[in-house]
């Protein structure tokens, strides 16, 4: 059987030490994802764009799937870290964009009054692979032609 879906190092983060997301239990949803850097999140000012923090990773999955993007539970609470879209959706067609390869990062926005400090190699989310389902009428026949944020384009 070939590959189905998982994970791989990006282009540019292959000698940096990046792990490849794992779950932690055997009933876990979500696979742990790892910052691939130490960044600091600024505290929230209006009009400010978020922090996109990255993973180091691309996920590659089958046509009718795709990788939902998910904060950690604790997060919002300890770091005062949340995700502005609330969650992620990365594409199966996102995988090795001519972009940025797919790779996958995290937008935050940080609620409390200081900044906030990620470490490399600190667990920052989760990531589900889910199926979806196409309505009767459905058209849709355009091709990817870029990375972040280029399904519209």
């Amino acid at each position: 059987m070939g590959r189905v879906r998982g994970f791989e190092i990006a282009k540019g983060f292959e000698n940096k030490g990046i792990n490849l997301p794992v779950r932690k239990t055997k009933y876990s949803a979500g696979y742990d994802i790892e910052s691939a850097e130490d960044v600091v999140i600024p505290s929230f000012k209006k009009g400010m764009a978020p922090t996109l923090v990255k993973t180091g990773l691309k996920a590659y999955m089958q046509e009718d799937e795709y990788l939902k993007i998910c904060n950690r539970s604790s997060n919002p609470k300890k770091k005062g870290l949340i995700l502005a879209n609330s969650i992620g959706v990365v594409d199966s067609d996102y995988y090795g964009n001519v972009d940025n390869d797919g790779h996958i990062m995290f937008a935050f926005y940080n609620i409390k009054d200081e900044d906030v400090q990620i470490k490399k190699g600190e667990c920052i989310g989760q990531a589900i692979f889910e199926k979806f389902l196409l309505a009767d009428d459905d058209i849709a026949e355009g091709v990817r032609s870029g990375g972040f944020g280029s399904t519209s384009k």
